[in-house]
């Protein structure tokens, strides 16, 4: 699993409640170098804030789901505008699951428990 923010203080903190909670998780701050990771090894799930320099998490999303479509995305903002943003993904044919900042840690274990059967007894 890889976690993709620009704000390495959220990415760290993300990371650490995963691990803790059973998962293994990669951070990144830099999206492209979460990019080139995921064409070496494709994680089973990306969590990616949206507004980022250089690569928006949604073009990253994209980009990742075209070279490992087996991986789920899931997306967190908390700017109200990335609506623009998810809609021209929408009509490329991409529909990712969206989270809003802040992130409360057991909403967010939820979201990916059930993005994944096996996931589903992580750390009960």
């Amino acid at each position: 699993m890889f976690i993709v923010d620009d704000e390495q203080v959220i990415a760290y903190t993300l990371t650490t409640i995963l691990q803790k909670n059973g998962f293994t998780a990669t951070y990144f701050t830099d999206p492209l170098e979460a990019l080139v990771a995921a064409r070496i090894e494709a994680p089973d799930l990306i969590l990616s804030d949206v507004m980022m320099p250089g690569l928006s998490g949604v073009d990253l999303a994209m980009a990742i789901h075209r070279d490992c479509p087996n991986c789920k995305i899931m997306l967190f903002s908390g700017h109200a505008h990335i609506l623009d943003l998810l809609s021209v993904a929408r009509e490329q044919g991409y529909d990712f699951n969206i989270l809003a900042k802040p992130l409360h840690p057991a909403d967010l274990l939820r979201r990916i428990r059930q993005q994944h059967p096996d996931w589903a007894s992580v750390a009960d």
